[in-house]
């Protein structure tokens, strides 16, 4: 009878961490297009989630999309990861950002060592957790079944 029940809650984490990374690339790749078309730059560029090694410069409006794309991108996904899991919702961050470093490194074929990308990747992680758990803890403090004794 446990085993059901355990086999049943690893099928909704996985099923909860596929809804998580699906809204985080999706928003990453319509977020880099809105980015792409203010920065008025001439083509998009499909790798724009992977891409650590765009030169970092001020005056690299790639770099500065790239950027903005990945900051904006972690903002909003911690929002939108609160809604989904409603709980543990930094467990969750760290997972798709785990998973988005092994695919990044997999996709440019190195390992990122541009210390720029890790401060960027840091912060916007930060800030994902920070905004997805206030939000969570908002919305889910009134509902008895998301109290802090069951987290």
């Amino acid at each position: 009878m446990a085993f059901k029940s355990k086999t049943a809650g690893t099928k909704i984490v996985l099923l909860n961490l596929l809804q998580c990374l699906l809204v985080f690339y999706t928003l990453y790749y319509m977020i880099g297009s809105v980015c792409f078309g203010a920065f008025r730059l001439n083509s998009f560029d499909g790798l724009i989630p992977f891409d650590f090694k765009t030169q970092a410069a001020k005056s690299n409006s790639k770099y500065l999309v790239n950027l903005l794309s990945m900051e904006l991108t972690y903002f909003t996904s911690g929002i939108l990861f609160a809604i989904i899991v409603k709980k543990w919702v930094w467990d969750y961050s760290i997972t798709v950002t785990l998973i988005h470093v092994i695919l990044s490194s997999a996709v440019m074929t190195e390992f990122p060592l541009a210390w720029q990308w890790w401060l960027a990747l840091g912060g916007g992680l930060l800030m994902m957790i920070c905004n997805g758990q206030l939000v969570a803890h908002c919305v889910c403090q009134n509902n008895p079944a998301y109290s802090s004794s069951n987290l």
